[in-house]
């Protein structure tokens, strides 16, 4: 390895490798992306995005990011609950950018159908291809781990949001106990792994995937990272006893 390097699942290879190798997970996962949710989270993932959303709280007029945003799961409960609360008092659409380094989920989303409030395009959340501070939030669900170099999608995420926008990151954490790590760690590397070679015939995409969750920082050091990257009032939710967690941020 003759460059800076990068975690791909359990491995580190160079830095340079990664996007192309989680592409590939991600292009072969696109069509069954909720399926490999529900097989990952028992299908608590539909309860935990709900509360995201509700802690998000969307308002007419905002403009959200949804970024790694693959098939839009997240930005239709936005463009829905903006659109409920536009019908109540009034006021301006909302605007819900998907955003996702990977053109087949974008695809996969598209193929589900359209909510107006939403626009679909294929970007790098390392290098989002938007202007200073032009959203009011930011959100990203299970796909910073994903990320080649976390501290710069961090702080591409500070440079986009306006001054006071909110940043939640939900994603794959830290059971808070023992016995519960413990039980999650043989569902994980024993049962989903196996369930993804019966289902979608791709044992190798599900096992880096939850090969990636064991390399992610746990909840204090990803807080850490979130205020190193420029953000205030920052805290965590942990969901299920910390098999996920809301991380949540505001910026400067």
């Amino acid at each position: 390895m003759t460059g800076p390097s990068a975690t791909f699942g359990f491995r580190d290879v160079d830095a340079r490798e990664k996007p192309g190798l989680v592409r590939g997970v991600f292009d072969r996962v696109a069509r069954r992306y909720d399926l490999m949710n529900d097989l990952m989270s028992a299908g608590v993932h539909r309860l935990w995005k709900d509360a995201v959303a509700a802690r998000l709280n969307p308002q007419p007029g905002e403009t959200i990011l949804d970024v790694a945003g693959g098939t839009g799961d997240m930005a239709r409960r936005f463009a829905r609950m903006a659109r409920r609360a536009q019908e109540r008092r009034g006021g301006d659409d909302a605007k819900v950018f998907v955003i996702d380094y990977n053109a087949e989920m974008i695809a996969a989303g598209r193929e589900r159908g359209f909510e107006p409030e939403i626009c679909w395009t294929v970007g790098d959340a390392q290098r989002l291809p938007l202007p200073d501070a032009c959203a009011d939030a930011y959100v990203i669900s299970f796909g910073i781990r994903n990320v080649t170099d976390i501290p710069a999608a961090l702080s591409e995420a500070r440079r986009v949001l306006k001054p006071g926008g909110r940043f939640l990151c939900l994603e794959f954490s830290r059971p808070v106990t023992e016995p519960l790590q413990r039980a999650y760690d043989l569902y994980s590397f024993k049962v989903i792994p196996e369930i993804g070679e019966r289902v979608a015939g791709d044992r190798e995409s599900y096992q880096y995937l939850v090969e990636s969750i064991r390399r992610f920082p746990d909840q204090k050091r990803f807080a850490g990272m979130i205020g190193e990257a420029g953000f205030s009032r920052v805290g965590y939710t942990n969901f299920t006893a910390g098999v996920a967690a809301l991380h949540t941020g505001r910026a400067i």
